[in-house]
């Protein structure tokens, strides 16, 4: 069985943790990583409380938290790392089905999509499906990438993590893995996952200078790839 690390970017979810760490199937993961964001709560507390390797980022973004936390993996890497977000919003109960097609070798990166799973209601804003049509759009018409949704629950063989050289420390993380893995040809792939009302506020779509943010970082990207 290859291992598999676990890395949640999080952000004042003191309250969420406790349920998404205690969800995840420990017997397949090896490691769980937990990057805070600079909180101002017990997050890194109650991270530490419940098993998880707790890493700092001060610098807030998305993008900078993930990379805080696969360096502190550097030293004794997975082979399989999966990405979740903190707020209790993704399944973790649901890895087994995001890791395995790249245990059956079918693709080397798989994002978990919210559009074709179950949502439950009012957890995807309107902004949130319109955003992500309108990227995934672009993906397949710019990269000929299949994708329905830029989903934060994602699983990528370690390699295949190291040759993206994932750089981008904000809204455009998620975007830029999938850009760049389309733009090189490696195998990749969607699978049905199900989403639900976060605990907490949303640090990006819950206020419209975030989703803003968000969107135009996504597009600049988009294009900013298509360009080069």
């Amino acid at each position: 069985m290859p291992s598999i690390d676990v890395v949640i970017p999080a952000l004042n979810e003191e309250r969420a943790l406790p349920r998404v760490l205690l969800e995840i199937p420990r017997p397949l993961v090896r490691r769980v990583v937990v990057a805070d964001n600079g909180s101002t709560d017990a997050t890194a507390i109650v991270a530490a409380d419940h098993g998880a390797e707790v890493v700092h980022e001060p610098e807030r973004g998305y993008g900078a938290a993930c990379l805080r936390a696969l360096a502190h993996l550097t030293s004794d890497p997975p082979d399989i790392v999966v990405f979740l977000d903190g707020d209790y919003s993704d399944h973790p109960d649901e890895l087994p089905a995001v890791i395995q097609p790249i245990l059956e070798s079918r693709a080397e990166l798989v994002v978990g999509s919210r559009a074709t799973g179950r949502a439950e209601r009012g957890a995807l804003s309107l902004r949130q499906r319109v955003g992500n049509a309108i990227a995934s759009a672009a993906l397949r018409t710019l990269y000929g990438a299949e994708y329905t949704d830029l989903g934060p629950f994602r699983a990528i063989r370690w390699d295949t993590l190291q040759h993206l050289q994932m750089c981008d420390r904000n809204y455009g993380w998620t975007v830029e893995m999938q850009i760049k893995a389309a733009r090189r040809g490696i195998a990749h792939c969607e699978v049905p996952v199900s989403y639900r009302r976060r605990i907490g506020s949303s640090k990006v779509s819950g206020t419209i200078r975030g989703s803003v943010g968000a969107g135009a970082k996504i597009l600049w990207l988009l294009g900013r790839y298509a360009w080069s």
